[in-house]
């Protein structure tokens, strides 16, 4: 790979970073507070390539302007004489570094989603604290909220509020609902899921992976993940309306 190739793929993998991160493309990599350094790192590449192809240029004018261009200092993208008299061939493995370009390119990952949350334990963990919750009207939580308030917190500030809750639908083998989202720390691969059971009036037909908006309220019933054991609270359901895949399927409350 000569210097035109490098500053080539550099180019094209900051322009990548650069498309990701202006769209939400980069909510599918990793969690929304990253994508000023995201932005920042494709600005670097794009500068290291623009640096690269000037500083390449202004040798190959150099060496024309005093006479030295013999075929030993040849940019050829293939052999070069570096003074010691031996050929140095570069390495052609140096190309599988543009795999990882052409699939942030052309290929773009779906959002985890029922097939690695059931195979997945539960990642619930005892908050710090809770935020401050009105005090009248109907409570709109996230699955992390309302999960750690159910558990940890034993209802006391939800109990007897309509609540309501957005995540994607999983099945166990048995078939029994659950209401997902997938927490991030960082980024896709540490992705893990939080889970709330549902009971009460569940609709008929539940399709894996599709989103809902679960209204309901409080339950003190609780039972165990069969995957790491861990805690998983449920959710008396009164009506549950399908709604789109959120701009950020990630949920990233549960670290904050």
């Amino acid at each position: 790979m000569n210097r035109q190739a490098q500053a080539a793929v550099l180019f094209l993998t900051g322009a990548a970073l650069l498309h990701a991160g202006f769209t939400n493309l980069y909510l599918r990599y990793v969690k929304a507070g990253l994508q000023p350094l995201l932005l920042a790192s494709g600005a670097v590449l794009i500068a290291a390539a623009l640096a690269t192809v000037w500083y390449e240029w202004r040798g190959s004018k150099g060496k024309q302007s005093d006479g030295h261009g013999d075929g030993h200092d040849q940019d050829d993208g293939h052999a070069h004489d570096h003074g010691d008299g031996h050929v140095h061939r570069e390495p052609r493995v140096s190309w599988l570094l543009v795999l990882p370009l052409l699939a942030l390119i052309l290929v773009a990952p779906p959002a985890l989603g029922s097939y690695s949350a059931m195979r997945t334990g539960t990642a619930l963990q005892q908050p710090y604290g809770y935020n401050k919750l009105p005090a009248t009207g109907p409570l709109d939580l996230n699955v992390v909220d309302y999960a750690t308030r159910a558990v940890y917190d034993h209802g006391r500030h939800i109990e007897g509020r309509q609540i309501k809750i957005t995540g994607f639908v999983a099945l166990d083998r048995t078939g029994s609902p659950y209401l997902v989202r997938m927490a991030l720390n960082c980024c896709a691969a540490d992705a893990q899921p939080v889970k709330i059971a549902l009971t009460g009036t569940i609709p008929p037909v539940l399709q894996p992976d599709k989103w809902l908006e679960v209204t309901g309220t409080y339950t003190a019933k609780q039972t165990k993940d069969p995957v790491n054991n861990g805690p998983i609270p449920y959710l008396r359901v009164m009506a549950a309306t399908p709604v789109p895949t959120p701009k950020d399927p990630y949920d990233e409350s549960w670290n904050n």
